[in-house]
């Protein structure tokens, strides 16, 4: 998806726009924002004074140099504004799509148990729509009562329909889907302007792109670069008078713009708008351009086990009874404590029924009170109206729950357990009151080539932390199957919090994937977190990014885009130096050596005459700008490797390319140059 998206994003008519675009963006008041660009800008501005009023400025003989300089400063600034032009007309054509699914609807709101027909506009966070077959969602919300597909493609781009629920993890639905079967109450969870399209169409059009710290950073290095340029540029102007050397004020600006980075002040804007295109391209939603950067520096990484290394689909397979208890009875029970349970889990207890052709009596569960699973109790159940007490869960919470009410634990239950863990499924023991009947034997399975993602990220330097409910037997062989640095068997949300704050402490910047309420707070604590669009609504809100294709394992994709947005970042800064040391070797030996003839020896590229060697510099100086755009707008291309050799890798391929690429195209340059001068 993201590639044809891409496709559809660079077209003429986006190129045309970005023109246009780039001489609005001639406004000083706009050009000021990039203070490297507002010097060349200004620059411009001067020697264009200079080529109309020759006459003022006492300039009458220099008026083909002096108009070639200035054609070639506006193109250089009118370059750098392409670049930026051409990443924020991307992030609009996106908007423009996005502001497709965004429409006023009518739909049915909930007033007082009567149905009542409004424009979606009206609709308030808290306001209850019923949404049947056919309909639209008219916004973000969390489904209260019944189940139903919904096509997603609008927002996604994938053509599947997926099942939405009251209850559970998968309740979230976003405004602008399509309900394609059944029917739901959903409760809306934001006012208007506030759902996720509203943050994507503001996020992809830049209106709300904060710069990242290292781009802040950068920015302010090269600002200084530039100050200690034009006071080094300044003072050659009394130097070059004292050894009988003219150099005008064009010839002056010629040479600031070529020594200061305007390679990388032209195209720093681009790149951070790039990066985040590239994100909303994989259907991110990141809440800022510093949660992206971030997530490439990512040391470790904490995964919940279910939906995101398995499946999710944990479903019932098998019951096995534990002392002398038989296998009807312990399905019987396990369906009572099932009926009312709208989990995945619970519903299979009772698929399972079905298909064993098995029965219970249903009547039992009547007026009983459902107990919900919590991750303190690891238990869920129900209280029969006759008093009893049926429980299931993990097998330990349950042990404990049996003895502290006096009751004994067949001696297998424990045996059992393990053989079901170490088989990579998980337990679930079910008790009356005091008394065992067996388990349920929950079946999951770990995705396909997950174990050579993890070996990626290992290679990256990245440690990977799974996180499950499951006992450690269990948690063992999934973490050995899917190949997982390390695991946390058991664990409770605050657990989770715990190993995020100890690998903080220790200096490393943490990314957590979930979808649960009950991830909530380690998605809050952890520096990336990725929640899932089908997921609640508060770890939506907890997150920095949302994944609208509730695709845990794509923290990984998320984190080779940071790796790839501070790479491309780094290597065109890198490129950019490394092009004005080149470009120091050209100009000052040839506009020098006139007068100090030892500085021959630098005077390596041999070029035609001082006036050439600018203006060939000033060319190839605008030229390589556009030349780097389709780079910055694409990425640097990212391999798998560790950080200290993606560092000499980028050295040594930017930093050599920058000084070998100008020394060859500013002597190809002069050699035209020169004819004409």
């Amino acid at each position: 998806m993201a590639t044809s998206r891409s496709k559809k994003l660079l077209n003429g008519e986006l190129v045309g726009k970005a023109i246009i675009d780039s001489l609005v963006k001639l406004n000083p008041v706009t050009m000021m924002k990039n203070p490297v660009m507002f010097v060349v800008e200004v620059g411009t501005f001067v020697v264009l004074l200079m080529t109309v009023l020759p006459g003022y400025f006492g300039t009458e003989d220099a008026i083909g140099f002096n108009f070639a300089v200035f054609f070639v400063l506006l193109f250089t600034v009118l370059f750098a504004n392409f670049a930026e032009a051409l990443a924020e007309g991307r992030g609009k054509a996106q908007a423009d799509s996005l502001k497709k699914s965004k429409k006023e609807i009518t739909t049915n709101k909930l007033v007082g148990g009567v149905v009542k027909q409004v424009p979606s506009t009206e609709l308030r966070k808290g306001d209850l729509v019923v949404v049947a077959q056919g309909e639209m969602i008219p916004g973000d919300g969390e489904v209260v009562e019944g189940l139903a597909s919904v096509d997603e493609s609008a927002i996604t781009g994938e053509s599947a329909p997926v099942i939405k629920e009251a209850g559970g993890d998968f309740s979230s639905v976003t405004g602008g889907t399509r309900v394609v079967s059944d029917r739901i109450q959903v409760r809306i969870t934001s006012d208007p302007g506030e759902s996720f399209i509203d943050r994507m169409i503001s996020l992809v059009e830049g209106a709300k792109r904060q710069k990242t710290p290292n781009e802040i950073a950068l920015n302010t290095l090269l600002t200084s670069l530039t100050i200690i340029f034009l006071i080094v540029v300044v003072t050659l102007a009394p130097i070059a008078r004292y050894l009988e050397i003219e150099l005008s004020v064009p010839v002056l600006i010629s040479l600031l713009v070529c020594l200061i980075p305007t390679t990388i002040g032209g195209l720093l804007s681009a790149i951070g708008i790039a990066g985040m295109d590239r994100v909303t391209q994989f259907n991110v939603l990141a809440m800022s351009g510093k949660a992206v950067e971030a997530s490439g520096d990512i040391n470790t990484m904490i995964l919940d086990k279910t939906g995101t290394i398995t499946f999710g689909n944990r479903m019932a397979s098998q019951f096995i009874p534990v002392g002398s208890e038989r296998m009807e009875v312990l399905a019987a029970w396990s369906a009572v404590g099932s009926v009312k349970d709208e989990t995945p889990e619970g519903r299979s207890v009772l698929e399972l029924m079905k298909k064993l052709g098995l029965a219970y009596d249903e009547s039992v569960a009547v007026g009983g009170e459902f107990i919900e699973f919590k991750a303190e109790t690891r238990m869920s159940g129900i209280d029969l109206k006759d008093g009893r007490r049926v429980r299931k869960g993990a097998v330990d919470a349950v042990r404990r729950w049996v003895e502290s009410l006096g009751g004994t634990v067949p001696a297998d239950l424990g045996a059992k357990g393990d053989e079901i863990a170490m088989e990579g499924g998980t337990p679930l023991a079910v008790a009356v009151d005091g008394q065992v009947f067996g388990l349920i034997y929950l079946k999951d399975t770990v995705k396909p080539g997950m174990k050579e993602r993890f070996d990626q990220l290992r290679q990256m330097g990245i440690k990977t932390i799974m996180c499950t409910g499951d006992n450690p037997l269990t948690a063992a062989t999934i973490a050995r199957e899917a190949g997982v640095d390390d695991f946390i068997a058991e664990s409770k949300p605050e657990d989770k919090i715990a190993v995020i704050r100890r690998e903080q402490a220790e200096g490393k910047l943490v990314a957590m994937t979930g979808d649960g309420t009950n991830d909530a707070p380690a998605l809050a604590q952890a520096d990336v977190g990725l929640a899932m669009n089908s997921g609640t609504v508060a770890a939506k809100e907890a997150a920095n990014m949302v994944d609208l294709d509730s695709d845990p394992s794509k923290i990984i994709e998320v984190v080779a885009i940071g790796k790839q947005l501070l790479m491309t970042r780094g290597a065109l800064t890198t490129f950019s130096i490394a092009n004005d040391v080149a470009k120091y070797f050209a100009i000052i030996p040839a506009m020098f050596t006139v007068a100090i003839p030892e500085m021959e020896a630098l005077n390596v590229m041999r070029l035609g005459s001082p006036l050439s060697a600018i203006l060939s510099a000033l060319i190839f100086n605008a030229v390589i700008i556009p030349l780097l755009i389709p780079l910055a707008m694409k990425g640097v291309a990212y391999r798998t490797m560790s950080s200290t050799k993606l560092l000499q890798r980028n050295i040594f391929v930017y930093g050599l390319g920058g000084v070998v690429v100008p020394f060859v195209g500013i002597k190809l340059i002069d050699l035209v140059v020169h004819l004409w001068i």
